[in-house]
């Protein structure tokens, strides 16, 4: 197993870490700072992992420039100007900072303090900003290169020192590194990420409501616990790997928010026996041929692992609780993956589980190869690791991968919802309040029989438009599609009722109103129009197109 060099964890004094928490901020060191100092296309080309246009942009004296210099592209810089910007004393103290030789000083960046005997110093880890969803300055702080990109993302070079400004490599490397007392071996399957697409796209679809308990299970660098300390009383963080636990610990501290409980331990071991208002995993689901790094590959057979945690949620959940996880699933020879993935819901909880992407199991292996950083090494350990992937498809008669998210809540209902659809649109993030909201429509079309549902009232959901599609000229459009611009953005085709009648939800009248007045309009038998109605209005309740707003008017 491979190696990249890295130091000692820092530690997380409360006191020195406010004091660099005062810094970065009195700096600017934010997302909204990074993007002011670097421009679009180089803040973007960072959240890619490239590294290039963001050192052609910081090459001046300010003070940001230094913190990105330091802790994005893990340069070496002068004490003295670090000590400009920073608490240095606190940072070497707490190891946030470590020594660095004056040789490792480029000439532009060293400054007075290399010339005058100051040394240099470099980070010892990743600090990347992250903006919270109501403006909050955040910073996620995990493994030096590792913020995004895997770890195909890290060029290991232990002991290895640059002179120069080079360019690091295209995943934000660590191309240089400390003297070998400073440095510490670790292994690559303990690395710990920082912030990527899985990251967010969690943290977009969790509900957020004040809760008691919440649960991060494998938190990685703990960005879901940051967000889950913002609205639960108290957080409970877990991983397989203990220095995930210290990152998270680190990422919350320098956050500013109250540190997490942290144990140690595989899916719901070190939980047994306690429930949650909240659970959410980013856990590794890559279904692989081994367990070759943690923070992706499962060590399970199959799909087993995201199985395993689905089905053992429920009894971790107190009730109406919810448990949101992205996961990966096989596409089954003879199997509807529908199906499948479906059965893994516990019984007494409601679900929603919505495909995104499908890959077919070539693409599938070469995106996890590159992940691992196997395409830029040996050709014949590729092409072996290759057909391993392909042999274990194989034997579990697996034609495809998908990937997605799945939201469990357990309502306790003898007849639970669990709704399973494919949807590799785009939406509109954050998409908490959309998946609250779908579950709270599950729990009306369940207690409203077709009488209820016809004395009740609906108003049209914000953002909805009215399309009419068909030739031109033509006197009738060949059809109606109701389409929404918030949330899941779907589209749903209507006939001439089903337009109507939600172009008059405003929730002043019944739907049984409603429809005894279309059929006046229509010429149609009023009672045979209520019969067969109430089938498409639960369609467009539970699409989220209408939404309920009461009994019958008064």
């Amino acid at each position: 197993m491979g190696t990249v060099s890295t130091h000692q964890l820092p530690h997380a004094d409360p006191q020195r870490a406010e004091r660099l928490r005062a810094a970065l901020l009195a700096a600017d060191f934010t997302a909204d700072g990074l993007l002011d100092l670097l421009g679009a296309p180089a803040y973007a080309a960072l959240g890619r992992s490239e590294t290039v246009p963001a050192l052609r942009a910081t090459g001046g004296d300010s003070g940001l420039e230094t913190l990105v210099r330091l802790f994005l592209l893990q340069r070496p810089v002068a004490y003295e100007r670090a000590a400009a910007v920073l608490p240095v004393e606190d940072c070497l103290a707490d190891g946030w900072l470590v020594p660095a030789g004056t040789a490792d000083v480029p000439a532009s960046n060293a400054g007075g303090g290399a010339a005058a005997g100051g040394g240099a110093v470099r980070a010892s880890v990743d600090v990347r900003p992250y903006g919270g969803p109501g403006g909050e300055d955040w910073w996620i702080v995990s493994d030096l290169g590792c913020a995004v990109g895997g770890a195909g993302g890290i060029a290991v070079r232990p002991g290895a020192h640059a002179a120069s400004d080079a360019p690091a490599g295209a995943a934000g490397a660590v191309d240089v590194g400390p003297t070998d007392e400073e440095q510490r071996a670790v292994p690559r399957a303990q690395l710990v990420l920082g912030v990527g697409g899985a990251s967010t796209t969690l943290a977009g679809i969790t509900v957020r409501e004040p809760v008691g308990r919440a649960l991060d299970l494998g938190t990685g660098s703990g960005i879901q616990a940051l967000h889950a300390a913002q609205h639960a009383s108290s957080v409970t963080v877990t991983d397989r790997n203990p220095r995930a636990l210290r990152f998270a610990r680190l990422t919350l501290a320098l956050s500013g928010a109250a540190v997490p409980e942290a144990r140690e331990g595989s899916l719901f071991e070190p939980v047994r026996g306690e429930t949650f208002d909240l659970i959410v995993s980013n856990p590794p689901f890559v279904i692989s041929p081994g367990a070759r790094f943690t923070y992706r590959d499962g060590g399970m057979g199959g799909d087993d692992l995201c199985r395993t945690l689905v089905e053992g949620a429920a009894e971790h959940l107190a009730d109406g609780g919810y448990c949101q996880l992205l996961a990966n699933w096989q596409h089954v020879r003879g199997e509807d993956w529908r199906d499948r993935v479906a059965g893994w819901v516990p019984p007494g909880c409601d679900a929603w589980i919505v495909q995104r992407e499908v890959q077919d199991v070539a693409q599938y292996a070469e995106l996890w190869l590159r992940d691992g950083g196997d395409h830029q090494g040996d050709p014949a350990a590729y092409a072996e690791r290759y057909d391993a992937w392909l042999d274990e498809f194989a034997a579990r008669r697996t034609t495809a991968v998908g990937f997605g998210w799945i939201t469990l809540r357990k309502s306790g209902a003898a007849d639970p919802s669990v709704t399973v659809e494919e949807w590799p649109h785009p939406v509109e993030q954050p998409l908490g309040e959309s998946v609250r909201a779908h579950f709270e429509r599950q729990d009306f079309l369940r207690a409203t029989d077709d009488a209820a549902l016809l004395a009740a009232r609906f108003r049209l959901a914000p953002e909805v438009v009215q399309e009419q599609v068909g030739l031109p000229g033509a006197e009738d459009p060949e059809h109606v599609v109701l389409r929404q611009n918030r949330g899941m953005r779907r589209a749903t085709k209507v006939d001439t009722v089903g337009a109507g009648f939600a172009g008059v939800c405003d929730g002043s009248l019944s739907a049984g109103r409603i429809l005894d007045a279309i059929a006046q309009l229509l010429g149609e038998d009023p009672v045979q129009l209520r019969d067969r109605t109430p089938e498409a209005i639960r369609l467009l309740v539970e699409q989220g197109f209408l939404e309920p707003v009461g009994d019958a008017e008064a």
